[in-house]
């Protein structure tokens, strides 16, 4: 063999590979980046980029946190003491909504509805303080708390109130005289003779037509009949509304104002000239300063104590008997210097359809009994004499 062929066969031994960059370290995390890193990024600068939030591990448990695979006790079943409390509860406010239903307000409040509420109480604390009977209690609780002696007991006595069914409240004397249907202190025979309604009612028609006929003839007026007729019942002096009744006949206006202080006085002259015809007494003006009424009541009530510049005229008369009484005013706002009296007409006449100023006449009667009455009335007043 050969020396060449010799030295080929002797192995060369292998080079020891360069020792392995440590690359550079992590500011942030600790660890170094691996070679061929040249496309990473910039590293963080020392204590980490501001505001920079850490991942956060998981958190400790607590003391109350159940640990992994323990086992949540179960929720102890209701016991009996708390359905007890729950259907005592429950029965006691039914039987208070039947007491109510019925009417029984004495019922709910009286001594035996006080001490059933009471150990209902009782029963429901006694479930409370057990774990098995804490959850039905607590709802026997809430029942008892809307429905009690208290809440029922107000509701019926709200009831009883309104409808006037207190037990008691007036003797059986006291209900008599409410029904008295005629007025306390007056005999049934001056009640008998005075005027009726229905003659009242024809007086005042015939009157009116008689005084507006004549008006129109010499003033020209023309006229609305507003306000209507008006009926209420009289009180009879014991608590109650008596058969009488307080008339008020239709209002008939004048569609055309009247302002000239001459003319007020002859058209009061027309009225007293018809009035007269038919035996009635003398028209007394209440907003003269004769009149007795003191000056600040006269501006009060008619605006100036001076029937020149006075917004509103008064008069007033009545029938031979007393019964009937009539009455004449006249509204001219042409005095109004403030605007308050045309604004309290405007209101007025939108309520009433009434003209806002001008002459008004009407008919008034108090106590009156129709003749569709008459025999009812005498049999009822039979009862109290």
């Amino acid at each position: 063999m050969s020396e060449d062929a010799a030295a080929s066969s002797v192995p060369v031994p292998t080079p020891a590979p360069a020792p392995k960059p440590q690359g550079r370290l992590d500011a942030h995390t600790g660890q170094r980046y691996l070679t061929r890193s040249e496309g990473a990024p910039p590293l963080p600068p020392p204590g980490g980029y501001r505001g920079a939030r850490r991942v956060r591990g998981p958190e400790p448990a607590g003391p109350g946190a159940a640990e992994p695979g323990a086992v949540v006790p179960a929720r102890p079943r209701p016991g009996v003491l708390g359905w007890i409390a729950l259907g005592v509860s429950a029965l006691f406010a039914a039987a208070l909504i039947l007491l109510l239903a019925f009417g029984a307000t004495d019922a709910i409040y009286s001594a035996t509805a006080v001490v059933l509420q009471l150990l209902v109480v009782g029963v429901l604390v006694a479930a409370l303080l057990t774990p098995r009977g804490r959850v039905l209690g607590a709802w026997g609780l809430a029942l008892a708390l809307m429905l009690n002696v208290g809440t029922v007991g107000a509701l019926g006595a709200m009831r009883t109130s309104a409808e006037g069914g207190y037990a008691g409240a007036k003797t059986d004397e006291e209900r008599h005289l409410e029904a008295y249907p005629g007025i306390s202190g007056e005999p049934a025979a001056t009640t008998l003779s005075r005027t009726s309604l229905e003659d009242a009612r024809a007086l005042a028609d015939s009157l009116s037509a008689e005084i507006r006929d004549e008006l129109s003839a010499q003033y020209g007026f023309t006229w609305t009949e507003r306000p209507a007729e008006d009926l209420r019942p009289e009180r009879n002096g014991h608590g109650g509304e008596s058969m009488l009744v307080r008339f008020t006949s239709a209002t008939s206006s004048t569609n055309e104002p009247v302002h000239d202080y001459e003319t007020k006085l002859a058209v009061m002259d027309s009225i007293q000239g018809v009035l007269t015809r038919h035996d009635w007494w003398e028209l007394y003006a209440f907003n003269e300063p004769g009149s007795g009424m003191d000056p600040s009541l006269l501006e009060k009530f008619y605006g100036s104590d001076d029937p020149k510049t006075q917004v509103a005229w008064e008069w007033y008369t009545q029938d031979p008997t007393g019964d009937v009484a009539f009455y004449a005013s006249i509204v001219d706002l042409s005095q109004d210097t403030t605007g308050d009296w045309r604004e309290d007409r405007e209101v007025q006449s939108g309520q009433t359809g009434e003209p806002v100023e001008g002459l008004q006449i009407s008919f008034y009667a108090e106590r009156l009994l129709s003749e569709a009455d008459r025999a009812e009335f005498e049999r009822r007043m039979a009862e109290y004499e």
